[in-house]
């Protein structure tokens, strides 16, 4: 199966908005993979230790230390979902069964970055009947429809690190 984009959901748990990301053949980026990650990796003792001594500084790249250490232990696993983005749909008003963070602090940054980072965005209130429900879907899809098709890191390299090629300088002695 061919990915086409790397998709930020919110709330970043919502099993609802991973399925949809999934069926049209997108990426979903969810804190449920993070968390996978994290717990079947041997660099963890055991859990509860589900930390390894890297985390708490890579929660420090996103909220400073005066921050509450819950939201940057969030943080250090939301963070980089962020950083890989490269389009969110975001669901305003979501009751906490849809997906739940637990910590509004962590919500509102979140959003922050992510509005911060200028991709492509669908911003949609949470559905209360029916018919809300159906919009919903149909704007998620044709939102997920509209975003590129072609994956532009054809060539093997993520697009921050292609780089222009410097021409190096002439030779004294070349230019007489």
């Amino acid at each position: 199966m061919n990915f086409l984009a790397k998709v930020f959901i919110y709330p970043v748990n919502s099993l609802i908005l991973s399925d949809l990301v999934e069926r049209f053949e997108h990426i979903p980026l969810t804190m449920m993979n993070q968390v996978k990650e994290k717990v079947t990796n041997i660099s963890l003792d055991s859990p509860p230790i589900n930390i390894t001594p890297e985390d708490p500084k890579i929660g420090l790249r996103y909220a400073a230390v005066e921050v509450p250490a819950g939201v940057r232990g969030r943080m250090a696993l939301i963070g980089p979902l962020i950083e890989k983005t490269e389009a969110a749909i975001i669901v305003e008003n979501p009751p906490a069964n849809f997906g739940c963070v637990g910590c509004n602090r962590t919500n509102e940054l979140m959003k922050y970055l992510v509005r911060d980072k200028g991709v492509p965005i669908l911003e949609v209130k949470y559905p209360e009947s029916n018919d809300d429900a159906r919009d919903f879907v149909n704007q998620i899809a044709a939102f997920l429809k509209s975003l590129p098709k072609e994956n532009q890191e054809s060539d093997g390299l993520p697009k921050e690190d292609k780089k222009p090629v410097e021409e190096k300088p002439a030779e004294k002695g070349a230019e007489e």
